[in-house]
């Protein structure tokens, strides 16, 4: 299931896009999806698998940890976890991807005692793991660190336990969920992230038998379960792919369908597109199931043409996701007047203006968490290198407004989290090749 890593796009800007595009799989979503079935011995199923690099490479590593795992189609997988043994993590594939941290809390409910070398995954800041590490002991879990490696063993399992987060983390909410969904008594989590792919574990490990309440809030309660049985569960839409997409057709000037979206994964950024300018309506489906399902809504984007600058302030969800602010950053590009842009989860999310920069784009960088974004500036081709998986995302959206060929380097950051980004927006009309 490899796929073929090219490495760079060529994309001639000035299309407007036209079509429909489907959104695949939450690729945040399917890596914690897959580290929750090794909770149980059973077998499970887990369908609308995103083919990018980080889920296939996740695969690998279950599969060399000794997870018996069949293809059943293009998309889904079944997996028997019961033989997997933390000794043969293998360390370089391991290394590269932060949804590895997402293991470590599976393998505490299995194992006594082992080591993890250090996830790894985006250059978009400082990713210490100190979050998760605190949050183990309070299930008397001992962390020591030695030559590069995380050594956990487990002391003891007290009976019930306050967790206080340190900030709003996914993947430590994600672990502490999964540890305390087969641990003695009942645990609290306070400051819990309550992002798409956090509800998404939690709906999935509840079918499994775990009781988990208050998901989509900032506390949890789980009252600790002794098994939990397979499943077969399909990953959610994915919310960062369908803002994605909207801003292509917004600032192409073009229009079209976006399917198997989830809306309320984005009601504050659709918000934010609407006080920018961007055209669009939304066709909510009362059918489909918001846990469990692909997401069964419709965006319908018509032209846009002028765009009004706006302050952007990332925040955790239900806030403005990070994860779509450098995308949103080029269609600010193309906004009336100044706009400003506060990122306080991340001190290096802004490589992607240093980017636009060289396009002409007119930003200033006031401190790591704060930029400036005057416009509108015409865009005019460049040769530019995706640093990460959104900002690379960021410049092929700005190379398709541009004027002139554009290339962009090191796009297997981009096949990380996008799934065949250039085949869809060649459905829809883009000019973009891989060479």
């Amino acid at each position: 299931m490899e796929q073929d890593m090219k490495n760079s796009f060529l994309v001639k800007g000035g299309t407007p896009l036209s079509g429909e595009v489907t959104v695949s799989g939450y690729k945040n979503s399917a890596g914690a999806l897959l580290a929750g079935v090794l909770l149980s011995d059973e077998t499970s199923i887990i369908d609308n698998l995103p083919l990018v690099s980080d889920v296939l490479n996740q695969i690998d590593v279950l599969k060399q940890m000794g997870a018996e795992i069949e293809w059943l189609d293009k998309r889904k997988i079944k997996i028997n976890p019961k033989n997997i043994d933390p000794e043969k993590i293998p360390v370089g594939l391991f290394e590269k991807m932060r949804v590895s941290v997402l293991l470590i809390g599976p393998l505490l409910t299995k194992f006594k005692k082992f080591q993890v070398p250090h996830p790894g995954g985006d250059r978009i800041g400082l990713r210490p793991i100190t979050t998760h590490l605190e949050a183990f002991r309070h299930f008397g879990i001992d962390v020591k660190i030695k030559d590069g490696f995380y050594i956990f063993e487990k002391k003891n399992d007290e009976a019930d336990k306050h967790v206080i987060l340190e900030e709003f983390s996914v993947t430590a909410t994600e672990n502490i969920m999964m540890l305390a969904a087969v641990s003695k008594g009942k645990t609290r989590v306070d400051v819990a992230a309550a992002e798409p792919q956090v509800q998404d574990l939690g709906h999935m490990l509840n079918k499994m038998g775990a009781d988990i309440q208050g998901l989509g809030s900032h506390t949890l309660e789980i009252q600790g379960k002794d098994k939990l049985s397979g499943i077969e569960f399909s990953v959610c839409s994915d919310p960062i792919e369908v803002g994605t997409f909207l801003i292509a057709f917004a600032l192409t000037g073009g229009q079209g369908k976006i399917k198997k979206a989830n809306l309320e994964d984005l009601t504050f950024f659709l918000k934010k597109m609407k006080d920018i300018g961007v055209r669009f309506e939304t066709i909510k489906n009362p059918m489909g199931l918001l846990s469990g399902s692909y997401g069964a809504d419709e965006i319908i984007v018509k032209p846009s043409k002028d765009f009004q600058a706006t302050r952007i302030q990332v925040l955790p969800y239900p806030g403005f996701p990070t994860d779509l602010q450098p995308q949103t950053s080029v269609l600010l590009t193309q906004a009336k007047g100044k706009s400003v842009v506060h990122e306080p989860l991340y001190e290096s999310r802004f490589n992607h203006l240093h980017e636009l920069r060289k396009m002409g784009a007119d930003t200033e960088i006031s401190d790591p968490h704060r930029a400036l974004i005057f416009g509108k500036t015409e865009l005019i081709a460049s040769k530019l290198r995706s640093s990460d998986i959104r900002a690379g995302a960021a410049l092929v959206l700005a190379a398709l407004t541009a004027e002139g060929k554009s290339e962009i380097e090191n796009i297997n950051q981009i096949d990380r989290g996008y799934e065949r980004l250039d085949e869809k927006l060649k459905s829809l009309g883009a000019q973009i090749e891989r060479v």
